[in-house]
């Protein structure tokens, strides 16, 4: 039996291929709004990182009406590092829609979410997505998707998926790709013909996958799943299954229902199996877990989460200035907030340590980790981090290192460049296609490799390259990598930054701040071009003295300071700093600020002393 009036998709994708742009048109297109109301931009975006940065970070459920038919639709993150957000909810659908860039074609994140798609049986609807750009390359795109099911060992069912050409931004589908379509039509009617209705056995007992969950205000922790099997009311009593049998089975009731209806969740009385719907009453619940009827307990097997291959160290801020800018600055507040974001994060592992104040924190790669740590300074916690280390692991024998499938499309002139770069990151060339006065190149290189590499990959191709990486898997270790050639300029004394001693210092290299900041010994205040570091006095005022006066002499002029956003720190960050972080502040320090006990522990002669 299927529920023939629902059809439950995800929209996967790369990252910037269109997703959420394709969301905000059907939605628009699905009759949610009035013909005169102004809907947002990206509307699916609607937490204020994703706003700013241009980015979905969170998987999130919509739902729209066609000819009858409710279709439930889950927009999903297209970086590779928040891949945990699409693993943990390819279990509520029965199809997905695979939007691919017509210029860009397949990348990275492509293989890595149509692989978990495949794996799951899933039913595979192509959208060729910007099909109006002029430099659109459909015919090969098509290939290098076929390429691509051919060498992930797709069936030979989903090698004949069907290709929808579309253009999210006018709103636009057809099933042909020589004609540009009025509508999305074509896509909808697509969908209703192509995924397959969900199955529906509702004389069955009820149950449910917890495939993600949402905080309320009012009704406590909402747990969002595709029901399985059955039907549900308000006020059944439902018990909470892991299959793990890490928990005991948690009885409790039903006080809530809602579905979904554009961005609004509707309350309801009863659900049917097939539907994805939302059950307050079930604050034990957690992602992974099953609801049942209480007295027909059976659990649900859930997907397997890819394991994290970047690890962090968060600890209490303990610099000189520690508690004057956060709200949350205990090791209690930090611990409880890292375990609540570890249960809704499945890609995100916390442990203690043998320090109560410290606590090592693994996840997906720098953004999955630096997108963390931004949300909990916005919160109002005050903590600091270490250096991204990468996560090794034995196999047979052998000690191996995570290595990152790692994509550019550059300028032919910025090929020597960055391929230089690459070999000095022990990159190994893997492809290489040429396009119209640009070229596509594909490395493997490890993990570590990367760290930092942003900035410098900007500079190297003038601000005109662009780059993406996906984890690719475990191979033996490459070596010695060097991840600075440069070094740090620290602070002398504690105290405010005063123009005469930033003048006086700005030759030994780039500095991080301006005048009349507060600053404290052994803090990084700037980069020197050398790879040694140097203590430097930015709180060195000009004595007045009879001879002369404190502010006779010329003018001087500040070279403005170098900024650094919260990646920036992480990658600038070196192996004996941590990045101290605030509400108002971020700022880079040595681990020992005291500077004659940090000399001792450099030199042989003391450590074997």
């Amino acid at each position: 039996m299927t529920n023939e009036k629902i059809r439950n998709i995800a929209i996967i994708a790369h990252v910037d291929h269109g997703k959420t742009s394709l969301v905000n048109e059907m939605l628009k297109q699905g009759g949610l709004f009035r013909e005169n109301q102004e809907v947002a931009d990206r509307m699916m975006d609607s937490n204020d990182l994703e706003k700013e940065r241009g980015i979905t970070i969170l998987a999130k459920n919509t739902a729209m009406m066609h000819n009858d038919v409710k279709i439930n639709i889950i927009d999903t993150p297209g970086h590779a590092d928040f891949g945990g957000e699409v693993e943990r909810i390819l279990k509520m659908v029965d199809g997905v829609l695979l939007v691919v860039d017509a210029y860009e074609g397949a990348m990275p994140q492509t293989r890595f979410v149509l692989e978990k798609a495949l794996a799951l049986e899933l039913k595979v609807i192509i959208v060729i997505n910007k099909v109006d750009r002029k430099e659109a390359r459909i015919v090969e795109v098509e290939d290098e998707v076929l390429e691509l099911l051919i060498d992930l060992h797709a069936s030979d069912e989903q090698l004949d998926s069907p290709y929808i050409y579309a253009s999210a931004i006018l709103g636009i589908a057809s099933a042909n790709r020589d004609e540009m379509g009025t509508n999305l039509n074509p896509l909808f009617d697509k969908i209703i013909e192509y995924i397959p209705a969900p199955k529906s056995d509702v004389s069955a007992k009820f149950q449910m996958l917890v495939s993600a969950s949402e905080p309320n205000d009012y009704v406590g922790t909402l747990s969002i799943g595709k029901i399985e099997k059955g039907m549900i009311k308000v006020g059944d009593a439902i018990t909470v299954v892991d299959y793990l049998k890490q928990q005991e089975p948690k009885r409790t009731k039903v006080t809530k229902l809602f579905t979904f209806s554009g961005l609004k969740k509707i309350s309801v009385q009863e659900a049917e199996a097939g539907d994805i719907i939302c059950i307050a009453g079930s604050s034990d619940a957690k992602i992974g877990h099953t609801i049942c009827l209480t007295g027909f307990e059976e659990a649900l097997p859930f997907v397997e989460i890819n394991s994290p291959s970047v690890e962090m160290t968060f600890s209490v801020n303990d610099s000189p200035f520690a508690g004057r800018e956060g709200k949350y600055v205990t090791s209690r507040h930090i611990r409880d907030r890292l375990y609540k974001e570890a249960i809704k994060d499945l890609s995100l592992k916390v442990s203690d340590t043998d320090k109560a104040e410290s606590f090592i924190v693994n996840g997906r790669g720098e953004m999955h980790l630096g997108i963390l740590i931004e949300t909990m300074r916005r919160e109002g916690y005050e903590f600091q981090v270490s250096m991204p280390r990468v996560l090794y692991k034995e196999i047979d024998g052998v000690k191996c290192e995570p290595i990152d499938k790692f994509v550019v499309d550059i300028p032919e002139v910025s090929m020597g460049a960055v391929m230089n770069s690459m070999g000095n990151r022990k990159g190994e060339l893997i492809n290489m296609i040429p396009h119209t006065n640009r070229i596509k190149l594909e490395f493997l290189v490890p993990s570590r490799g990367l760290f930092g590499f942003k900035s410098e990959f900007l500079t190297l191709t003038k601000g005109e390259g662009i780059m993406s990486s996906v984890h690719y898997g475990y191979l033996p270790y490459k070596g010695e990598i060097e991840r600075r050639t440069t070094g740090s300029l620290i602070a002398f004394e504690t105290g405010e930054s005063v123009t005469y001693g930033l003048f006086n210092s700005q030759d030994r290299g780039l500095l991080f701040i301006g005048a009349g900041v507060p600053v404290y010994m052994g803090m990084v205040v700037g980069m020197s071009p050398k790879s040694i570091d140097l203590v430097i006095n930015v709180c060195k005022r000009k004595n007045l003295t009879n001879m002369r006066a404190a502010g006779s002499d010329d003018a001087q002029r500040l070279i403005p300071p170098v900024v650094f956003s919260l990646e920036e720190c992480l990658e600038f960050v070196a192996d004996d700093e941590l990045l101290e972080v605030t509400p108002k502040n971020l700022r880079i320090r040595k681990t020992v600020l005291d500077h004659s006990l940090r000399m001792k522990a450099n030199k042989p002669f003391f450590k074997n002393n």
